[in-house]
């Protein structure tokens, strides 16, 4: 191959990989938030349709004319945290409500939006939403913001307009959720039913080392563990990951794919962009010194609010250190750092990438 088709040919594994990752982070990417990785993502279409679909078992669409590209991520392991980490039962079902009613009217105002879906909820005999109460008028902003992030609506001087079919695209389960009366059944993939294991083997390892921060080998299936051990699996996962532009790291606890860009990354740890992250580095150097119950980080959250009295005023309200260790917990259990087991908190062992290492003369 000439010196020319060997850039070309390095140019376009670089793209695609970096397509791959792109994805990762956004699922549903808009062309009109990312113009330039909608276009690398159009252009490299065929060989990252191939690569989610040979490693993961994972469907994508690219919709040049409608200007966005959706993969679609299903697992057996719902994680209540994805893909909004702030969001409670409550924002999820005015989600759902919002985004019926867009389907309904896709040019609107928010006022009108707001009425329609209070009058839906009463309709469905759904705990009953109020835009003069704060709290909500709160959780309907969040909705929101969330469709606005990822292209589904569009705010001008006064309207706000809808994309309808991505607002369809917003659901990426195999099954209508209509058809189902259970979480199980939703993420049924009829696929593997009748499929040789080896396709479930693949599909599902890769799957959690592409999905999640760190992988312990003690949550991995006896099947997942002897696929990755094997010379064959170990093989086809160190070949995937390399083609998404990442590195696998082993260690005796498990495994983590590394992408040293951080293009793969929808949310990083550490970080100071949340008062919940920085009480989650807190939290986690008090369990470096030996597991704790529940209560003893909220008492530890409550020690930091009464020391700096005008941080995080969103918590200095009664029952805010309560508050503020459990988002803290929640993003250390998230970041495979941390787990609760009977109300006792452990840290576990990829915490130890974040320990304060002390400086001796």
């Amino acid at each position: 191959m000439s010196r020319t088709g060997n850039q070309l040919a390095r140019l376009e594994s670089e793209e695609v990989a970096r397509g791959v990752r792109l994805l990762l982070a956004r699922p549903l990417l808009a062309a009109a938030h990312d113009p330039d990785g909608f276009d690398l993502i159009r252009r490299r279409r065929e060989p990252i349709v191939k690569w989610f679909d040979y490693y993961c078992g994972w469907r994508v669409l690219v919709e040049p004319r409608a200007g966005y590209a959706r993969l679609f991520k299903t697992t057996q392991r719902p994680d209540r945290t994805r893909p909004a980490p702030d969001f409670d039962r409550r924002r999820y079902v005015l989600l759902c409500l919002t985004c019926a009613e867009l389907l309904t009217t896709p040019t609107t105002t928010i006022d009108a939006l707001a009425d329609r879906v209070q009058q839906a909820a009463k309709l469905e005999n759904l705990p009953p939403f109020d835009p003069t109460r704060r709290a909500d008028r709160l959780s309907f902003a969040d909705v929101l913001h969330l469709l606005e992030q990822h292209g589904a609506i569009e705010f001008d001087e006064t309207r706000l307009r809808s994309d309808p079919v991505i607002v369809t695209r917003l659901l990426a389960t195999p099954i209508s959720p209509s058809t189902v009366d259970n979480i199980e059944d939703l993420t049924r993939e009829t696929r593997y039913e009748n499929a040789h294991h080896s396709l479930w083997q693949r599909h599902s390892t890769m799957r959690r080392l592409i999905d999640d921060p760190v992988v312990y080998k003690e949550d991995l299936t006896a099947s997942q563990l002897a696929f990755l051990t094997s010379p064959t699996g170990r093989k086809i996962v160190q070949t995937g990951v390399g083609l998404a532009g990442c590195t696998l790291e082993e260690r005796a606890e498990g495994y983590l794919v590394v992408d040293a860009d951080a293009i793969a990354t929808d949310t990083r740890f550490p970080d100071d962009d949340s008062h919940a992250k920085v009480a989650a580095l807190l939290l986690l150097d008090r369990l470096a010194r030996g597991p704790a119950k529940q209560q003893d980080l909220v008492e530890e959250a409550r020690e930091l609010l009464t020391k700096f009295r005008n941080w995080a005023k969103a918590y200095q309200s009664d029952g805010g250190a309560g508050r503020l260790a459990a988002d803290g917990l929640a993003l250390l259990e998230a970041f495979g750092l941390a787990r609760t087991v009977n109300g006792t908190v452990r840290r576990l062992p990829a915490a130890a990438r974040y320990a304060v290492e002390e400086l001796h003369d």
